[in-house]
């Protein structure tokens, strides 16, 4: 595929009709009934929310979509948004309704069950599950000892032709956030210069693991879950690739939360604080680290899969996951063409 071609296959997602999640029908008056903006896995949200319903009668009901579209449906329709609760990937998309004013303060028990690392200061929304930015790479193709020592380091000339990136998904554009966070905007625009100039752009993050697996590039900057994910189904697609950690606080140790908020104009409130509460408390933390995903828990004293290095091993560097600023990274990335 040219560079051209994986480009115009990036992400593209449609808003979803709601569908109810499984087992739970959608009977139960409206009072009983929640309505669930998610742009996490599927999957994932439906395993921690397994016994939501069982446990305290409230059915729910799901909208699936990308995190930018979901954030940019619940602003066009404002207080007549039928949403109750969002559920992001990434905490950028959170990020822009924080600021507008569009989400209720949670209550602060629910915040109490998240480190502070992964909620936002403002205290309008909390983490439910994180994923840690790592560099995938083929031994095959270049040696651990020559990586570069910085996320920062692939806009240098040497590195032309020999990166990929998934420019157009939420991941990337939320790991650029992360460096205009912390490197500033100058910083931020140089890099995506130099990545304008060395990168392959591919449609998704499984897309840039087979690549580097087949030796089309040598290395790519990815979530550390979809390696995970292909080890723990025999290699599949990464078979010969492996996952390098920047650590020492570098901008390409960040780790990216999954928001959960209370819309302010949900007329449901007790019932969507429940429902929050519920997916950052131990049950559904324990289910998060038990499951396929792989992705980390981020509730205080849960465990993540054994499989997966220690968050606190990582040496991230220290950002306020409700500080990152989507729209200016959109206007980056196109100013620097790679959107």
């Amino acid at each position: 595929m040219t560079r051209s071609g994986r480009a115009a296959a990036g992400v593209v997602s449609t808003l979803a009709l709601a569908t109810a999640l499984a087992g739970c029908g959608s009977a139960g008056s409206d009072a009983d009934t929640l309505t669930v903006y998610s742009a996490q896995h599927e999957s994932l949200v439906r395993t921690m929310l397994e016994d939501f319903t069982e446990e305290t009668g409230i059915e729910l009901e799901f909208r699936d979509a990308n995190d930018s579209e979901l954030a940019n449906q619940i602003i066009e329709e404002g207080e007549a948004s039928p949403a109750d609760v969002f559920l992001t990937e990434n905490s950028p998309a959170i990020g822009v309704l924080d600021r507008e004013g569009l989400l209720a303060p949670l209550d602060e028990e629910t915040l109490d069950q998240v480190g502070e690392a992964y909620r936002p200061s403002s205290g309008n929304w909390v983490g439910f599950a994180a994923r840690s930015t790592a560099l995938i790479y083929n031994p095959s193709e270049i040696a651990e000892e020559e990586l570069p020592a910085s996320m920062l380091d692939l806009a240098g000339p040497e590195w032309e032709g020999r990166v990929a990136i998934a420019a157009g998904g939420a991941d990337f554009q939320a790991i650029v956030s992360a460096v205009l966070a912390l490197e500033g905007e100058d910083a931020t625009r140089e890099w995506l210069a130099g990545l304008q100039r060395n990168a392959e752009i591919y449609a998704s993050n499984t897309a840039i693991m087979k690549a580097v697996d087949e030796g089309e590039v040598p290395v790519g900057i990815t979530y550390h879950y979809y390696w995970f994910r292909d080890q723990a189904e025999n290699g599949l697609i990464g078979d010969d690739a492996e996952l390098h950690y920047f650590g020492n606080q570098d901008p390409g140790a960040f780790v990216s939360v999954s928001g959960a908020g209370v819309l302010a104009s949900s007329d449901k409130q007790e019932q969507a604080q429940k429902l929050v509460a519920y997916l950052t408390a131990a049950k559904a933390q324990e289910q998060l680290a038990g499951s396929k995903a792989l992705e980390y828990a981020v509730g205080t004293g849960t465990a993540s899969a054994g499989d997966l290095p220690p968050l606190e091993e990582l040496g991230a560097p220290v950002v306020d996951p409700g500080g990152l600023d989507a729209p200016k990274v959109t206007e980056l990335m196109q100013e620097a063409g790679l959107l």
